[in-house]
């Protein structure tokens, strides 16, 4: 009997899933054709349908990431300082999700650096983050929340922030638990907030 294009969509989705898995499980170290295979319960030769070449299940790989990332429950942004808080605090390994979706792009990193399209193409992502950082910060600059100054490399430190205490929350969980992380930035905003010259404020509730 023919397959449907329901069966098609439905096999893909089940292979999509078997590739998060792996993800989650293993990194993009561990992401190859026989471990996708072997979680789907398949042979590698089914997946060379979907995936002829390991860069096309790296580039799905991606794609998943981006999608599962996009779709991680937000907090309400509000206005100004509040904002920036908000887009800052949503990166951040707070919750088991946001662990494993941090902890996948991380393992990315590498596979990303070894291939100049991909290089490229993170590089686009993160300078698009800073620019609705700058937004945000331009935002709460405007409201008096913050000194003036350039909004671009005052975004640009947040997000070096941010990702580096990414990093160690996932090498050190134990250390870099969700309330310190939290208590992390909200210092360093409150030293963003501080004008020049006096002792910052007491971080945000």
């Amino acid at each position: 009997m023919a397959r449907t294009k329901g069966d098609h969509e439905a096999r893909r989705r089940d292979v999509s899933e078997a590739v998060w898995r792996v993800l989650a499980a293993h990194g993009f170290d561990g992401l190859t054709l026989r471990a996708v295979a072997t979680e789907l319960g398949a042979t590698t030769g089914l997946l060379t349908h979907y995936f002829p070449a390991k860069r096309d299940l790296v580039a799905h790989a991606l794609e998943l990431l981006e999608q599962r990332t996009d779709a991680r429950p937000r907090r309400t942004p509000g206005q100004g300082l509040a904002a920036l808080r908000s887009v800052l605090l949503d990166i951040l390994p707070l919750t088991p999700d946001a662990t494993a979706s941090n902890r996948i792009w991380v393992s990315s990193w590498d596979t990303a650096l070894a291939d100049p399209a991909l290089t490229e193409d993170y590089a686009g992502k993160y300078g698009r983050s800073r620019d609705r950082l700058a937004e945000r910060v331009a935002a709460a600059q405007a409201l008096g929340e913050l000194p003036p100054g350039d909004p671009a490399g005052i975004a640009a430190g947040a997000q070096s922030f941010v990702l580096g205490l990414v990093v160690q929350a996932l090498f050190a969980p134990a250390e870099f638990t969700p309330e310190r992380q939290i208590q992390l930035l909200d210092t360093y905003l409150a030293g963003l907030a501080a004008p020049r010259g006096t002792t910052p404020a007491a971080p945000l509730p």
